[in-house]
């Protein structure tokens, strides 16, 4: 009895064995049956190519296998198509070069891991006609994504998109150390002028400081950073001539470069959205009444590399072009990256008679109407009498 039970546990796999092995013949002579259909110009040509695959089968039975054949190969074909694709460990992205053939391409994706089956993948995108419209490019593997849906993208282009963020507040050289950081964009700019980055942006005789719209832009991997840089300085110019176009009436602006340079301002001085109205009431109202604008944002902005992270009195007094405290009007160029709302409030300043504001510490600020009000807000959120008595900060 235990020899019985031995041997048919040794018949049952060798049993096994052989019909994987039978249905694996069966399954390469449909394959290579489909591919001779395939690659044949008429039924003739198919039959010679099929038969002369040498089996010692009357034409019936050869038939019949072929039917069985063909049925498990189609069983394969579209388990194949509705599988998810394999990606190798570690990769979330397929590079397909210029140039490249598909059975290398496929030869590739099978050595990578990605695909499991090269011969069909080149049968089906052959059969399909999307082989010879498939772009180079990076293209996302992930969870879920089948060959077919692998070969739309790469017939419609649908490559992986990078991103890169400006950030509101930004000054043009956070920007310009944010591009040349980016390793997915080709850099063409990381040692010429700012004054060249505007003309390479066909926008030259510009200074380059607050005339790119903060947001996040995605791009393929090489795109240029001109690409990117002008992307940003048109969707400025589109946001900020929407905005100019509804303005309320009656606004001390003589342009929309004016607007976008008290926007700056705006965008430095608060992040809580409801104060920014009012601020730009204040900085307008001080304007009209040709009162100096007295922000510290300004001051700093001017001081440049020499900034400790600390402003004191002495700096108040530093002469730059930026020092609103001794000198009246706008600064000569925006001093950072405005964003849509301070671009909005700026054009719909709140109405009121505030000229004066100060940082509560709490990242907002208390008004004031009158210089006495002001300094006696200062005194209590700053504790400081003698720093300034008529100022914004």
């Amino acid at each position: 009895m235990l020899k019985a039970t031995t041997g048919m546990r040794i018949k049952q796999p060798t049993l096994r064995n052989q019909r994987q092995k039978y249905r694996s013949r069966v399954t390469s002579l449909a394959q290579c049956a489909i591919i001779s259909l395939l690659l044949s110009h008429n039924a003739r040509s198919f039959y010679d190519n099929f038969f002369t695959v040498r089996i010692p089968l009357s034409p019936l039975v050869a038939l019949i296998i072929l039917v069985v054949a063909i049925s498990l190969l189609v069983t394969d074909v579209r388990g194949f198509l509705r599988s998810p694709l394999v990606p190798s460990s570690g990769r979330s992205c397929y590079t397909v070069l210029p140039h490249t053939s598909l059975p290398t391409l496929a030869a590739d994706l099978a050595r990578l891991g990605v695909i499991k089956r090269p011969i069909y993948f080149i049968v089906l995108a052959w059969w399909r006609g999307d082989w010879r419209r498939f772009q180079a490019g990076e293209y996302l593997l992930q969870a879920g994504i089948t060959p077919s849906d692998l070969m739309d993208r790469m017939a419609s282009g649908q490559v992986f998109l990078h991103s890169i963020t400006f950030i509101e507040g930004w000054n043009f050289s956070e920007v310009r150390e944010a591009i040349s950081q980016n390793e997915h964009l080709a850099h063409t700019l990381n040692h010429v002028s700012d004054a060249d980055i505007m003309k390479a942006i066909h926008a030259p005789d510009t200074a380059p400081e607050g005339m790119f719209f903060p947001d996040t832009y995605r791009f393929p991997a090489g795109t240029t950073d001109v690409i990117v840089l002008e992307r940003a300085w048109r969707t400025m110019q589109t946001h900020l001539n929407q905005e100019w176009a509804r303005r309320a009436s009656n606004l001390f602006y003589h342009n929309p470069y004016e607007v976008l340079t008290l926007a700056s301002l705006i965008e430095k001085e608060t992040a809580a959205a409801e104060e920014r109205p009012r601020i730009a009431g204040v900085f307008l109202r001080r304007l009209q009444r040709h009162m100096p604008l007295q922000t510290d944002p300004t001051v700093i902005y001017g001081l440049g590399r020499t900034y400790d992270g600390s402003l004191r009195h002495a700096n108040l007094l530093t002469e730059t072009p930026y020092n609103t405290y001794l000198h009246q009007g706008l600064p000569p160029t925006p001093i950072a990256l405005p964003g849509l709302a301070a671009l909005h409030a700026a054009l719909h300043p709140a109405s009121g008679e505030e000229l004066y504001f100060v940082s509560r510490g709490d990242k907002t600020h208390q008004f004031s109407v009158t210089l006495q009000e002001h300094n006696a807000a200062v005194h209590r959120y700053r504790g400081v009498t003698n720093r300034s008595t008529d100022a914004t900060h």
